[in-house]
């Protein structure tokens, strides 16, 4: 996007329409997002100045830049998002499914928007995927949404094998499908309990609320004496401490490939065994709190 690089003026008409300053978003980053939206829409080829000013003025501008201040972790823009556009998702996940099901699915979204630090340091947030073309509002519905369709397609695929007594059952097979499945279990657990216990107090407990007690964001930040966007990254930055943990672990302790390593956490994915998450997180705390809280998880 030559144009844009050279047109300052365009990015700082653009910017303050987006009122980003707002949620001190810088101009360079901002100026990314515009690129990373124009050359969706121009699809490698160079537009013109003022086909580019055109296409920046339909944008949601000031949904980008609430974006752009999230990926960040701007910790009021993310505040600001929860309040804004939580009622809708969960509205949008009712609609998925009247009974409820849908807004876990909606609660998950919350880790991967929030995004994650890979090795090289660089935050990798849901929301670069969001280019303002529509609004932020109808963006999370359509992430909902097909995430929603992929989850009954993979359940499908599960409920279409036969009964275990029919006739058409498959044979189990004459030994286990991954040889290593035991040792790797094995191994990540303990990597996993260390890794736990390498947390602080604060985070272990605000995990143990949420997973181990299935308190909702709301109640375990009024335990916390925080707020529920609060929460929400505290339970994102410890599932990514967490995970980093176990894979240095897994690597410098136990000598495993990075390819191990995969298929350890596959292992767990498809059967975790006597995993007991309360046990690792000390939770007596959380469970003396549960009986003050009632576990309603849908609001």
């Amino acid at each position: 996007m030559g144009a844009l690089n050279q047109d300052e003026k365009l990015v700082d008409r653009m910017y303050h329409r987006a009122k980003a300053d707002r949620w001190r978003v810088s101009k360079s980053s901002f100026a990314r997002a515009l690129e990373a939206s124009a050359a969706r829409m121009f699809a490698g080829r160079t537009p013109e100045s003022r086909d580019l000013e055109r296409y920046f003025a339909s944008l949601h501008l000031e949904d980008l830049a609430l974006a752009c201040a999230c990926a960040a972790g701007d910790d009021e823009a993310w505040e600001h998002f929860v309040l804004k556009e939580r009622p809708l998702l969960y509205r949008a996940a009712d609609a998925l499914d009247p009974g409820g099901g849908a807004r876990e699915l909606a609660d998950s979204l919350y880790a991967d928007l929030f995004g994650m630090r890979e090795k090289d340091g660089e935050r990798r947030s849901l929301f670069r995927y969001f280019h303002g073309r529509s609004s932020l509002a109808t963006w999370l519905r359509a992430v909902l949404a097909q995430r929603h369709v992929d989850g009954l397609r993979a359940s499908r695929r599960i409920e279409s094998l036969p009964e275990e007594e029919s006739p058409f059952a498959l044979a189990a097979p004459v030994q286990s499908i991954e040889p290593e499945r035991d040792r790797y279990l094995g191994l990540i657990r303990d990597a996993f309990k260390r890794a736990v216990a390498s947390l602080a107090a604060r985070d272990r407990l605000r995990l143990a609320c949420y997973y181990a007690q299935e308190l909702t964001l709301a109640q375990t930040g009024r335990m916390l004496g925080e707020h529920e966007a609060t929460v929400s990254r505290g339970l994102a930055r410890s599932r990514g401490a967490i995970r980093e943990a176990v894979e240095r672990d897994l690597r410098d302790n136990t000598g495993l490939s990075d390819a191990e390593i995969s298929r350890c956490f596959e292992c767990v994915t498809e059967d975790a065994g006597p995993l007991d998450i309360g046990e690792m997180l000390d939770t007596d705390t959380s469970r003396s709190a549960r009986k003050e809280q009632a576990p309603d998880r849908s609001h």
